[in-house]
């Protein structure tokens, strides 16, 4: 997929040597951001061609024409929280979600005056879209009486209902999809409901919609930012007729194929509107491969979810969190590029602000660190330490270079052992990720120093409110947790 960022030409031509002026269009890119859902690491071909089995020849297009990023981390290991981060460069932890995601039926979890990626960019003079899957809660409202639905008394939203604060109020100037996979069938456009359909649907039509938003626009046109928050290869797994055995993997590969396909129609539909060149995608997922995939069959059959790394979904070992992350930018990255830099989801915002020229919205942003360097090949400059990983259970881990810390006894999340199959195992881990990224060998009691370095960090990067440098903030509760299993005596 291909991700357009916005660029001032003297942004443009201080970062990339531009040899003549760039006009006015060529300055401002098209950003499209594909989110998979649940797709792990060595879901995508290109990735680990040595164990991956599933066909993702558009991926791998992708990233033929630009650049993989090796060491991209979502958020969280889960969804709600990561699809926070990426819209607020903030990780969702500092809100009132502390572990687990939002089911619906209650208001946003982002703030009403905190900006978004997408409100900065069309402050900006972007047209904002998001296509897919929002999941990150809303109010219904009944189509008559305007009374606030409730969960217990609606299995699903009535056709005409209408929505109180969802993405239009948060940056959007168009939105159709839905708001998570249980209730996939509610079909949203702007703030209402307009059908209910059979979720096998769902990937058909968040394809077509994508299209037909992109085949609205010209070249003349301001630019656009197109969010695709895609529901697959999420459960329920439901590969469309055309795709069901493609794969010979089961149902679950056919839908990474089909999601794969999306990659392409979006590349595709640019190029025939003649955008292409002046757009910037990046395809990415919002954590690690679910178990519902079948995971202990795909690998008998040679297929690896995660590849090289421990876990999966949900978990605080890199098989939750690290995640395919490829960015297409015709003259700006260059073709078949890799980057072995560490990111992080809530670092789209900073990055847009850096191509844009534009500082960062007050209050806002405070884990965000540009990687527009890294598109140059260059180190990326960050005032932040660390990353903060976070597992469905919200457990803490910290990556520091090559170290990583897991304030966690087992997986903190779904694998096992999980924390409660580990009570009697040491109450930290510490892993070199460089001589060991598949976190086989714990080296906590070997360098307790070490530990004790991140664990420092990790608390005042939680305490300040922010991780990069700035006057401190606050997060929107008292007293996060930072130990979520109690430490063995």
């Amino acid at each position: 997929m291909r991700t357009a960022f916005v660029t001032s030409l003297v942004i443009v031509r201080m970062f990339f040597g531009c040899p003549s002026i760039v006009s006015a269009d060529e300055s401002r890119p098209n950003i499209v951001v594909i989110l998979c859902d649940d797709l792990g690491y060595g879901d995508v071909h290109c990735l680990v061609p040595g164990t991956c089995r599933i066909a993702t020849p558009c991926a791998d297009q992708l990233a033929a024409e630009g650049m993989i990023f090796t060491d991209a981390h979502s958020g969280s290991s889960v969804c709600t929280p990561t699809r926070y981060g990426l819209l607020t460069g903030r990780y969702s932890w500092r809100t009132t979600l502390q572990h687990g995601v939002v089911t619906g039926y209650e208001p946003s979890l982002i703030a009403e005056d905190r900006p978004t990626v997408a409100s900065f960019l069309k402050a900006a003079g972007y047209d904002t879209a998001i296509i897919g899957k929002w999941h990150l809660n809303f109010n219904y409202t009944h189509p008559k009486t305007q009374e606030i639905l409730k969960r217990k008394d609606h299995k699903l939203p009535p056709i005409g209902s209408r929505i109180t604060d969802g993405p239009i109020s948060r940056g959007f100037d168009f939105y159709h999809g839905f708001h998570h996979a249980r209730e996939m069938k509610a079909v949203i456009e702007n703030q209402t409901v307009i059908q209910h359909d059979d979720e096998i649907n769902m990937l058909p039509r968040l394809t077509r919609e994508s299209e037909r938003y992109i085949r609205q626009r010209s070249a003349s046109d301001p630019p656009f930012f197109l969010y695709i928050p895609l529901g697959s290869p999420h459960t329920p797994i439901v590969p469309s007729a055309a795709w069901q055995g493609r794969s010979r993997l089961g149902p679950y590969g056919d839908f990474v194929m089909e999601t794969d396909a999306v990659v392409g129609a979006v590349c595709d539909v640019l190029k025939e509107r003649h955008l292409d060149e002046n757009t910037l995608v990046i395809l990415t997922s919002d954590n690690g491969c679910s178990k519902a995939a079948d995971i202990q069959q795909l690998a008998k059959l040679g297929h690896i979810v995660s590849g090289p790394y421990r876990g999966s979904k949900a978990d605080l070992w890199d098989g939750g969190h690290r995640v395919p992350f490829i960015a297409k930018w015709p003259g700006r990255i260059a073709p078949s590029s890799h980057s072995d830099q560490l990111i992080c989801h809530v670092d789209l915002f900073a990055t847009m602000a850096d191509i844009i020229g534009r500082p960062l919205p007050a209050d806002s942003a405070e884990d965000s660190v540009s990687y527009l360097p890294a598109f140059r090949g260059e180190p990326i400059q960050t005032t932040r330490k660390g990353v903060i990983h976070h597992s469905i259970s919200g457990h803490f881990a910290y990556r520091l270079g090559p170290w990583k810390l897991l304030l966690a006894k087992g997986s903190g999340g779904w694998s096992s052992p999980t924390e409660k199959q580990a009570a009697k195992l040491p109450k930290v881990q510490l892993y070199n990720m460089q001589t060991d990224p598949a976190e086989t060998t714990s080296l906590a009691e070997q360098h307790p120093e070490i530990v004790e370095q991140l664990l420092t960090q990790l608390t005042s990067d939680v305490r300040r409110g922010r991780s990069t440098d700035g006057p401190d903030s606050s997060n929107d509760v008292n007293g996060i947790q930072l130990w979520k299993t109690k430490p063995r005596e």
